[in-house]
């Protein structure tokens, strides 16, 4: 017994550090991407390529801390939490515990990279599917850090902090519905874990190591994407739907698809383009947490791309049409 629990002590502790370091190492060469990368792009008379390298590493590095976070949450879930402890918490019934898990993604102060693994573990604990994505969309968009920001954004603005809450919250319990009615498991692919030793340590050290090496590889791919499309795309493409509030909201929309902006920053940013109305920022504040490029990786890579293409692209219409109704009642 007690050799087994040192082995297990052991294991966390091997997996705790390689996934700190492994951390470590991204950020550490992310930044130095970032100031040498440019320089070599100005030598060769590409500050396009400059741009990119700035975008990329922006992304990575603010994604990694709140990534190893949430693979931190989701291996000791996997190994310390009993399944009839989430079996007392959310009712049995599915059309309950979703908006009961809804309003639990408040209590995990990260980002979005942070929910998908935590999701992850949840379903792997024997929570619903509905429930768990239920938590993944609304832990990053309505935590008290992101509302907070809002509020520092928008000062004196009460209303868009609201409708924050309100659309993300709605879309978040809309689409845990949505998949407890329509959603089919094959559709949704979950890693096989191995079963926890004593005391659950040596589960989560490899669950440790294994969530956080596979999610942070899709991360820096997202990460990539986002980046070509800040260079690929003009300005001036941009600035031609500034005009209308209909083309405003879907042009905000599929901008925090592709910018990838953390959710604990997508508020400044909104509040930055001032040229557009109230509710197209709201839109881009709603969908950016639940549907971004880095997201769409992660959770092709956590839960199969056949899942990932239908969920992302439901959930950016219900977040949009949240955002709308929401706009159109408090804004």
């Amino acid at each position: 017994m007690g050799r087994a629990v040192g082995d297990g002590l052991r294991l966390a502790g091997r997996g705790l550090v390689y996934a700190v370091l492994g951390g470590v190492a991204l950020i550490a060469i992310a930044t130095v991407v970032s100031v040498l990368g440019p320089m070599v792009a100005l030598d060769l008379y590409t500050p396009p390529v400059a741009a990119w390298w700035t975008v990329f590493t922006a992304i990575a590095v603010q994604g990694i801390p709140f990534l190893l976070l949430g693979t931190v949450v989701s291996a000791a879930i996997g190994a310390f939490v009993p399944e009839r402890v989430f079996r007392r918490l959310l009712p049995r019934n599915p059309a309950l515990a979703v908006p009961v898990a809804g309003v639990a993604g408040a209590v995990l102060p990260g980002c979005e990279c942070a929910s998908v693994p935590v999701a992850g573990s949840l379903m792997r604990r024997g929570v619903a599917p509905a429930a768990a994505l239920a938590f993944l969309l609304s832990a990053p968009a309505i935590n008290p850090v992101v509302l907070v920001a809002t509020s520092i954004a928008f000062p004196g603005r009460p209303e868009m902090v609201l409708g924050r809450l309100v659309a993300s919250l709605a879309t978040a319990v809309v689409m845990g519905w949505l998949w407890a009615r329509f959603g089919r498991d094959e559709w949704l692919r979950l890693p096989e874990r191995h079963a926890p030793a004593a005391f659950g340590l040596r589960a989560f050290g490899a669950g440790l190591q294994h969530d956080f090496l596979h999610a942070g590889g899709f991360l820096v791919l997202g990460a990539a994407a986002a980046a070509t499309f800040n260079i690929v795309v003009p300005r001036s493409v941009l600035d031609v739907f500034t005009g209308s509030a209909w083309l405003s909201v879907l042009l905000l929309a599929v901008l925090a698809v592709v910018l990838c902006v953390c959710s604990e920053a997508d508020a400044f940013v909104a509040a930055s383009l001032s040229g557009f109305p109230p509710t197209a920022r709201l839109a881009f504040m709603v969908v950016g947490p639940m549907v971004d490029l880095k997201l769409i990786a992660l959770q092709a890579g956590t839960f199969g791309r056949s899942f990932a293409v239908r969920f992302t692209s439901v959930t950016w219409v219900v977040a949009v049409v949240s955002s709308v109704l929401a706009g159109w009642w408090l804004l």
